[in-house]
């Protein structure tokens, strides 16, 4: 097994590509090999600001749309895991994937980021998707000196793939 990208696309205001696709993808694998990591699955699925301002609000009680969330499998209970992985007592766990997590994006906020910030979406998105990534490692930014080790660590990512400011 590899590292795996697996993603959905329930927004409706623009286009996700091939392209698109494989820029994550090379993301997802830059970063993995920075982090040591070279197996498993992150499941990426693109939203409008609605959908996430609900997730928002259900997961961390916060009542406003956000860019990017980020819910790391090993946070959810063994009852959560089962219902996942929708196993029956016969299955065998060997093809059950690792999974580290879901990334969710807005790509709506994602937009109106990449304007604010004079850069293509494509950088924004891959911004948002490494920083989403590094949280289902366990990265954080609760003060100055995480913050600064997670945002060069994106940084260094996303030139290596090609997306710099």
């Amino acid at each position: 097994m590899s590292l795996q990208l697996v993603w959905n696309n329930e927004q409706e205001e623009f286009p996700i590509t091939d392209e698109l696709i494989s820029l994550l993808d090379r993301i997802l694998q830059q970063a993995g090999m920075a982090e040591g990591i070279t197996e498993g699955e992150v499941d990426l699925t693109f939203v409008n600001d609605a959908q996430i301002h609900e997730l928002n609000k259900e997961y961390r009680g916060i009542d406003r749309p956000t860019d990017v969330l980020s819910f790391a499998l090993n946070e959810e209970t063994d009852e959560e895991l089962q219902i996942i992985y929708e196993l029956d007592e016969a299955e065998d766990m060997t093809d059950v994937p690792d999974m580290l997590g879901d990334i969710i994006i807005s790509v709506p906020r994602a937009k109106l980021q990449s304007e604010e910030y004079g850069h293509s979406l494509e950088r924004e998105l891959g911004f948002l998707f490494v920083h989403g990534f590094l949280h289902l490692l366990g990265y954080d930014h609760q003060d100055e000196a995480s913050e600064a080790e997670m945002m060069g660590k994106q940084e260094t990512v996303l030139e290596k793939v090609g997306l710099t400011r």
